[in-house]
């Protein structure tokens, strides 16, 4: 005959497995420090209007957060002039960053978006990357999650949108604000040597590619201008670009010069 009070003791010991395999996992708390930087430059923060940062389960597509990155461009002397290793700390404690907090009971692979400079939204770009992430380890060594935003932020300042312009030929102004994404701004023979990038404008007359004006430095820091003439009526679509040959990196703005006519 089985003793009860061994029952007893066996069916306590069953409950209590029982609790603990169905016991919710507490969630744990897990900081995440997302930095975006521009690529050949500094980091995009408060200056640039910051850049948004959205964090989302990267299998359900859950919102986990969202926010802005704020703070400076960081240190330049560490970030351009310093070199740096494979892991290599560019981040100080002044560099611009999107800090948060999430409950997490367990790993997550979670998908960071970033889209920017929200400042200079004709030139905004967006980088995405997804990570794990687990419970209680966070991600704010060094220099965080770490995104680089590629492209130049590109202003056409003249003409502007939509000028109406009479009496062919003419003369019309082109000039852009050219910097990188960061703000940082190009220089001839500077840290970012305006020398070494491309700068031009794509001209298109009624749809049709028509030249390609060079744009030349104007004597002031990050702007660029040239003439174009104008000799046929119509419209024209003006697209001024930043190309560094040496990595890719392009950045654009468009505007037009409409109505363009012989009187």
């Amino acid at each position: 005959m089985i003793n009860p009070f061994y029952l007893y003791g066996y069916g306590i010991f069953v409950i209590s497995i029982l609790a603990l395999v169905t016991a919710p996992v507490q969630a744990e708390q897990t900081a995440i420090d997302v930095r975006v930087i521009s690529r050949g430059a500094k980091f995009i923060g408060t200056s640039m209007g910051g850049v948004q940062i959205t964090l989302h389960d990267a299998r359900t597509g859950e919102l986990l957060v969202q926010g802005k990155t704020r703070g400076g461009t960081g240190d330049t002397q560490r970030i351009m002039r310093e070199s740096h290793g494979r892991n290599g700390v560019l981040a100080t404690e002044s560099a611009a960053v999107f800090s948060t907090r999430l409950d997490l009971d367990e790993p997550r692979l979670i998908e960071v978006r970033a889209y920017g400079p929200l400042a200079q939204v004709q030139s905004a770009n967006t980088v995405t990357a997804t990570q794990w992430v687990i419970p209680g380890k966070d991600l704010t060594g060094g220099n965080g999650w770490l995104l680089e935003m590629p492209g130049f932020v590109v202003d056409i300042l003249d003409p502007p949108a939509h000028k109406g312009v009479t009496g062919l030929p003419r003369k019309i102004p082109v000039s852009a604000n050219i910097t990188k994404m960061c703000g940082c701004p190009l220089v001839p023979g500077g840290l970012w040597d305006a020398d070494q990038y491309e700068i031009s404008a794509l001209v298109r007359h009624n749809g049709e590619f028509l030249s390609e004006l060079p744009l030349e430095y104007a004597g002031e820091t990050s702007r660029f201008a040239g003439t174009l003439t104008a000799e046929q009526p119509g419209s024209y679509e003006i697209t001024v670009y930043a190309f560094d040959p040496e990595t890719g990196n392009t950045g654009l703005d468009i505007t037009t010069a409409s109505n363009v006519s012989a009187e």
